[in-house]
């Protein structure tokens, strides 16, 4: 086995590394966002016939509406989600769905103001703040303050990385964006506690055992524990992106960088991370004692 903590330096570059080229594509291609944040129409279609969402995508297609997010809303009835159009657009556009799909009535046309972008945005640091302290106040009762910064430390690093990743894919922003990184936030931290846990557990069996060894031993006894959790997670989200539909696919694909980043963080970053903070603070406590 080889030793995680000696070797954390070179897991703090990797993540590093992916965080940067994240930032990088942010910078210069920026988020594909969604209507949610960019504003645009929606419309329900109720058809006259049984259609198939692909059918409906083919003919949005012919008026560059390709990029539209197509969904079953009722009984051949659909949702069909598009960028702004004007009005001579929209009547082009679904006319031509009307026509070619056998009838259709337009049952809403309504068009969404990028306002509601701005109120998720706050809504979802406002989330993320409110649960980043929830989980400091939490991990700080339950094992130690410098714990509890190491694993928003590994959780920051998660969002980093799936923003980039998200910048760099090119994968749409929606609402579903803010749901995805919530879920991952949850899935990451609870990796991270069990290894704090058994860290507490052999803290308390071997007080005189060297501080690296011990953490890298405890993340060993873990390991498989959490490569075993991720992979089951991955396995179901590989069928749901090969599977799963349009609908779903960026969903899909935020949390499987999402679960693939908090695997990777809770292993190594949180730990290694809370042994830097500790050996800083008590080379800081030697010093001063030292100076007095």
């Amino acid at each position: 086995m080889f030793h995680i903590i000696k070797k954390r330096k070179i897991y703090y570059i990797i993540s590093l590394a992916i965080i940067l080229i994240g930032m990088v594509s942010l910078l210069t291609k920026g988020l594909n966002l969604g209507i949610d944040f960019t504003g645009g129409n929606i419309v329900e279609l109720q058809f006259k016939k049984s259609v198939t969402a692909e059918s409906v995508r083919a003919v949005l297609a012919e008026y560059k509406l390709a990029d539209s997010k197509v969904q079953t809303s009722g009984e051949n009835t659909y949702l069909i989600r598009t960028h702004a159009l004007t009005q001579e657009e929209s009547d082009k556009a679904f006319n031509a769905i009307s026509e070619k799909l056998g009838g259709a009535t337009v049952l809403r046309n309504e068009l969404v103001g990028p306002v509601i972008g701005k109120e998720l945005t706050r809504q979802a640091i406002l989330a993320l703040a409110i649960a980043s302290v929830l989980m400091i106040l939490y991990i700080t009762w339950r094992f130690e303050f410098l714990q509890g910064i190491s694993a928003i430390g590994a959780l920051l690093h998660d969002v980093l990385v799936m923003v980039g990743m998200a910048s760099l894919l090119q994968i749409e922003i929606d609402s579903t964006f803010v749901a995805a990184v919530l879920t991952i936030i949850g899935y990451s931290i609870n990796d991270t506690i069990v290894i704090f846990d058994r860290i507490r557990e052999n803290m308390r069996k071997s007080r005189k055992e060297d501080l690296a060894d011990l953490v890298n031993k405890s993340l060993w006894q873990t390991m498989a524990r959490s490569i075993n959790t991720v992979l089951t997670v991955v396995f179901v989200l590989v069928a749901l992106l090969l599977f799963g539909g349009s609908t779903i696919h960026n969903f899909v694909s935020l949390l499987l960088i999402g679960v693939i980043s908090g695997a990777y963080s809770s292993i190594f970053n949180a730990s290694p991370v809370w042994f830097d903070l500790r050996r800083i603070q008590k080379e800081r406590k030697a010093s001063a004692k030292a100076t007095a």
